[in-house]
């Protein structure tokens, strides 16, 4: 008994160290794709801008200012995230100085395929495009708390952040 307890002993400590390595190894390259992801979704949401400037807050960043080929603010870029049917909804919004949504994109969800990840089609994330007040976007039928999650995370962050920038 004794001799396969120090068996399974010894193999659970090689699976762990070659665990830790192959962790070691992937955590840069893990770290750098979801880098490349969150430009690219900055990008789709706000593609007149040049570049991106995090403003943060306690290390933890609050939005994106989309600046122009010259450094001037074009609009702002924030993620918003809602409890969704599944799970947490989170999606990525470009919104103009005026508080005009210019794109959302979802950037994370589980919801249940075929259904409520029809929140990331964009027949649904189109109605966002030039809207102020978010008012008259559609909810997909069979799906309401999906949209619901998206349309009001979206709604509330937006009300947030235009707070913020107007009192810079």
């Amino acid at each position: 008994m004794i001799k396969y307890g120090l068996i399974l002993a010894l193999i659970c400590i090689i699976a762990s160290g070659l665990l830790a390595c192959v962790n070691t190894l992937t955590k840069p390259l893990i770290i750098r794709q979801a880098q490349l992801e969150e430009e690219a979704s900055l990008k789709a949401v706000f593609p007149q801008a040049e570049t991106f400037q995090p403003i943060k807050k306690d290390e933890t960043i609050i939005y994106y200012q989309a600046l122009d080929k010259s450094g001037i603010r074009q609009g702002v870029v924030f993620k918003a995230s809602g409890k969704g049917y599944s799970g947490v909804v989170e999606a990525m919004a470009g919104m103009f100085e005026d508080g005009t949504i210019a794109a959302i994109k979802v950037v994370a969800q589980n919801e249940t395929p075929g259904l409520g990840s029809k929140i990331t089609e964009a027949r649904f994330l189109e109605q966002f495009s030039n809207k102020k007040d978010l008012s008259g976007i559609q909810a997909i039928s069979g799906a309401t708390i999906s949209s619901r999650a998206v349309i009001n995370a979206v709604k509330e962050k937006a009300a947030e952040i235009r707070g913020l920038i107007k009192n810079e």
